[in-house]
């Protein structure tokens, strides 16, 4: 059997072990295993009259190439956010741009979807089943493929961990350990010149990542994707939290995807193939608001992909290589559309149209005090390690 393996979307600590655990027990069940490069990407970009395009597009994996490769963070495939079912004009690889390819035509005529070349690539590289490692959008073309009939088994990652229909992502929890180490670092600056902070974390539609990170850290208010926020009343908690601190400052954290009371999520860019825009600049937006309405000075932070970087904690690494041999243990019993999870602190697998079926964020009634913008953890008995 042949195994092809990819990493999309965001980089996390994580994906490297993940891949040598693949590599080694497909090796000791007597079968092989094939990288392919950048993502999606490397399936869409390659070209079956150029041979000598296949080394741009995989790598083939034994355990020699692999053996060093967990000591490291993000991914030696490298990675990208390509949908080869949905493909700009411009974004179209060369020897694709021509009248040959009908079949392309998605039902966004801007957009053109180049499944059947990606799947006649898998034919033609003899790849009988295919593990891709990501987040839900990457996860989203892996059910694509299962729905065209194409073997697959996925692997959820993300340090947002909002991968709907698992209680866990990889690299999550290196992105908290990060995140607080962090923050209790810039508690120096902060305290030593007595001013506000405010810190940006990211999270696009789940506010976990500042939620837990403010919880374990002590932070003085935590801002979450799920509650818009009133800047004018946060001011004021803020404040509270200065002038009781003996050393006289305090720490806001955000999510990326927060927005104020009547205000929109800051994006900017143009739109990925996942239909997206880049996040981020709300930390800053928010400490000018604090400056002019308290008058303080801001510490603005946004840790951005310190929070990924890195080799991951030991809690990313053992749910790495447990997932790896998880999908492993599915492929050697012909099993396909299916991804593997942590539900309820137990490893076990569901449909990956689970992953689309809906999307995941913060208990708010539960985890947190919409009216201190605070977590709210009072009860752990019974509830997930994490808390979600």
């Amino acid at each position: 059997m042949k195994i092809g393996i990819l990493t999309g979307g965001g980089d996390v600590p994580g994906l490297n072990p993940s891949i040598k655990a693949v590599v080694n027990r497909a090796a000791r069940e007597g079968h092989t295993v094939l990288g392919i490069r950048r993502g999606w990407a490397g399936l869409l970009e390659f070209n079956r009259d150029d041979p000598a395009s296949f080394n741009d597009c995989f790598v083939e994996l034994d355990p020699i190439r692999v053996r060093t490769i967990d000591r490291t963070g993000g991914t030696f495939l490298h990675t990208s956010r390509t949908h080869p079912g949905r493909v700009k004009a411009d974004r179209v690889p060369g020897f694709l741009r021509d009248p040959e390819h009908p079949e392309a035509e998605a039902a966004d005529k801007s957009l053109r979807d180049f499944t059947p070349h990606v799947l006649k690539n898998l034919e033609y590289l003899g790849i009988n089943t295919l593990i891709p490692i990501g987040g839900d959008d990457t996860l989203s073309y892996g059910e694509r493929l299962h729905s065209e009939g194409f073997p697959v088994v996925a692997i959820p990652k993300t340090m947002d961990n909002d991968v709907y229909g698992t209680d866990y992502c990889i690299g999550f929890s290196t992105a908290v350990t990060r995140s607080v180490q962090f923050i209790h670092q810039l508690r120096t600056s902060t305290g030593s010149h007595e001013r506000i902070a405010v810190i940006e974390l990211f999270g696009r539609n789940s506010g976990e990542t500042s939620l837990i990170s403010s919880y374990l850290a002590g932070v003085d208010r935590a801002l979450i994707s799920e509650v818009p926020f009133d800047p004018e009343k946060l001011a004021s908690l803020v404040m509270k939290d200065k002038q009781s601190n003996p050393s006289n400052y305090a720490i806001v954290t955000i999510s990326e995807g927060a927005h104020m009371i009547g205000g929109k999520v800051v994006e900017f860019g143009e739109t990925d193939a996942y239909g997206h825009r880049k996040l981020g600049g709300i930390g800053e937006i928010t400490g000018e608001a604090l400056k002019q309405l308290t008058g303080q000075n801001i510490i603005n932070q946004r840790l951005g992909y310190l929070m990924r970087s890195g080799a991951p904690d030991a809690l990313d690494l053992m749910v790495a290589v447990n997932f790896a041999n998880m999908a492993m243990d599915l492929i050697l019993s012909n099993a396909s559309g299916r991804m593997v999870a942590l539900r309820d602190g137990t490893y076990t697998h569901i449909p990956m149209s689970t992953v689309t079926s809906g999307l995941k964020r913060v208990d708010v009634d539960e985890l947190y005090d919409a009216k201190e913008y605070q977590p709210k953890v009072r009860h752990v008995l019974g509830k997930p390690m994490f808390l979600y």
